[in-house]
């Protein structure tokens, strides 16, 4: 139990940190283990959480302010991930996986199946938001995820919006302070001068992006962009930093885009969206696993069943370049846990892990690729 910072008399009940890995898999209080996404690389660096206050200091790799029209930090390539990117400070995807796993986002199971809508989204991320602090702020007070939008309630909202975008008002001779984004994208076109951002919930005010950021965008998120693209029921979240010119038209300044399924989990490709579909399809209970810093081709666990019996059981899907006969070092799972893969190179996803019987799934990757290899009876 930790005293809820700025109050005398309130508290907050949480579970000790780094703890939750030793939950029953089935208990609300359970988390994977870090080390089954790119949690593990940044925890205790990027993110250093107090369990005296509740609050957690965050660590970011991407400016929050600019003078003159220059970043006060040094720049990173478009998503804010530098080219020596690790483990120290979080890059804008980074903190959009952070604040997803916090919003507990990446949870799902039956009983969800259509009781998440835009407003939950953004509710929970609120709520995720507090209590992390970000250079001495509060992260809550620099994040802008905009409200459903009704007409009727037009006028209400955008005085909201322009309230809270008033610290990141251009103002001559002072250091230009920018906000965080995070919105669902309905279109990024060509504008009159540069492009346009339209976003979802926001019909009425476009975030403009210069034709520099919007090629590079182009370069950078094109396998995300392109699964977009192709499936009709994915929604693409961007997570960005703007500001605000004199005008009170927003300007974005960095940015990162990361596809989600209808129930919005995250998918990096097809493969996993094959994986993800199907269980929801079988009813499954599992944790999304995301990437945070790590990079494309890095072995992660797409998924933790929740549901297999006394164990979690995390599902790999092997990257199509990896050596199909041994698990790459640090993935690993502990001695106590089995676990699943999908050799994609190999052919058809293999059966999944049953429910409740944990024991009894295929291990680990040579077994996977076997079981994904066609039948010759």
């Amino acid at each position: 139990m930790a005293r809820l910072a700025g109050t005398n008399e309130s508290f907050i009940v949480k579970r000790m940190p780094h703890t939750g890995s030793q939950h029953a898999p089935d208990c609300l209080s359970y988390e994977p283990p870090a080390e089954f996404s790119g949690l593990g690389q940044v925890l205790g660096t990027a993110i250093s959480e107090d369990p005296a206050t509740g609050e957690t200091k965050l660590r970011l790799s991407f400016a929050m302010a600019r003078i003159g029209g220059r970043s006060t930090m040094p720049a990173t390539d478009i998503g804010g991930n530098s080219v020596a990117s690790d483990g120290a400070k979080l890059s804008l995807r980074g903190l959009l996986h952070y604040l997803w796993d916090q919003a507990e986002l990446t949870r799902w199971q039956p009983g969800f199946t259509g009781k998440r809508t835009w407003a939950t989204v953004r509710r929970h991320l609120t709520l995720a938001a507090q209590n992390k602090l970000v250079l001495g702020d509060t992260l809550d007070t620099r994040l802008y995820i905009p409200e459903v939008f009704s007409v009727e309630q037009r006028e209400a909202i955008n005085a909201r919006r322009m309230v809270q975008w008033a610290r990141a008002v251009v103002v001559p001779g002072k250091p230009h302070q920018l906000m965080l984004l995070i919105a669902e994208v309905k279109e990024i076109v060509p504008a009159r001068y540069g492009f346009k951002a339209i976003l979802k919930h926001v019909p009425d005010q476009a975030f403009s992006l210069d034709e520099r950021l919007y090629r590079r965008m182009g370069r950078r998120f094109e396998p995300e962009l392109t699964l977009w693209s192709a499936a009709d029921n994915l929604h693409m979240i961007t997570i960005a930093t703007f500001g605000v010119s004199a005008s009170g038209l927003p300007m974005i300044a960095e940015l990162s885009l990361m596809p989600v399924t209808h129930e919005w989990l995250p998918v990096e490709d097809s493969f996993e969206r094959q994986l993800i579909d199907k269980l929801i399809r079988d009813g499954r209970s599992f944790v999304k696993g995301l990437r945070y810093n790590m990079r494309a081709g890095q072995w992660l666990a797409s998924a933790i069943l929740t549901d297999a019996g006394d164990s979690p059981v995390p599902l790999y899907i092997a990257p199509h370049q990896a050596d199909a006969e041994q698990w790459p070092e640090g993935i690993m799972p502990p001695s106590d846990l089995s676990a699943w893969a999908w050799v994609t190179a190999q052919g058809v996803m293999p059966p999944l892990p049953r429910r409740g019987r944990a024991a009894a799934m295929p291990t680990p990757v040579k077994d996977a690729a076997k079981a994904a290899a066609p039948e010759t009876r």
